[in-house]
C-alpha cells in the first residue's frame, strides 16, 4: 500500500519519527514535506497528501499538525477525501471500520511517538466494515456533489 504523509512545522518532528517506521514496515511512502522546522502553512501540506489520495495516486494520507485539526479541516475539503483526526486507538479503529477514513490526522503536540506508531499500526490494518456504513458513506457522496444545494 502506498501512503501519502504531510505535515507543518509543528508535526515534523513526529512525522519524521512515523515515516521511518513506516519504511520499516515495508510500507510505500511519499513524503510531501515539510522538512524542518521552520514556520510553514498547514493547508499548502493538506492538500497536497488530500489530492493525492482523491486522485488515486496513493491508497491513504497520513497528516500530522500541532493539534491535528487544522489538517483535518482541510483535508475533508477535497472531495473523496474522509479524514479522520485520532489520538486513541480505539478512534483510529472506528475511523476505519465505520467511516473508511483514507486520511489520518493526528496532533503532533498531543501524541508521543510509541502511541503515535500504534494508532498509526492500528488505522493502517483495519479494514472497512461495509453493510449499514456503507449507507452513510453514500449520503457523505451525495453531499460531496452537491445534490441537495447546501
Amino acid at each position: 500500500m502506498r501512503i501519502a504523509v504531510g505535515a507543518d512545522h509543528a508535526g515534523w518532528p513526529l512525522k519524521e519519527t512515523l515515516v521511518q517506521f513506516l519504511i520499516d514496515g515495508g510500507w510505500d511512502v511519499e513524503d510531501f514535506g515539510t522538512f524542518g522546522p521552520e514556520s510553514v502553512d498547514y493547508p499548502d501540506y493538506a492538500e497536497k497528501v488530500a489530492t493525492a489520495v482523491a486522485h488515486g495516486e496513493v491508497e491513504r494520507g497520513l497528516l500530522i499538525c500541532g493539534s491535528g485539526q487544522g489538517m483535518c479541516m482541510v483535508a475533508n475539503k477535497v472531495d473523496g477525501v474522509r479524514a479522520a483526526l485520532a489520538h486513541d486507538v480505539v478512534s483510529a479503529r472506528l475511523s476505519r471500520e465505520h467511516n473508511d477514513a483514507n486520511v489520518l490526522t493526528m496532533g503532533g503536540r498531543f501524541v508521543a511517538p510509541p502511541l503515535a506508531e500504534e494508532i498509526l499500526q492500528v488505522w493502517l490494518n483495519t479494514s472497512f466494515s461495509g453493510g449499514r456504513h456503507m449507507r452513510r458513506l453514500e449520503k457523505i457522496e451525495v453531499l460531496e456533489k452537491n445534490e441537495h444545494g447546501i
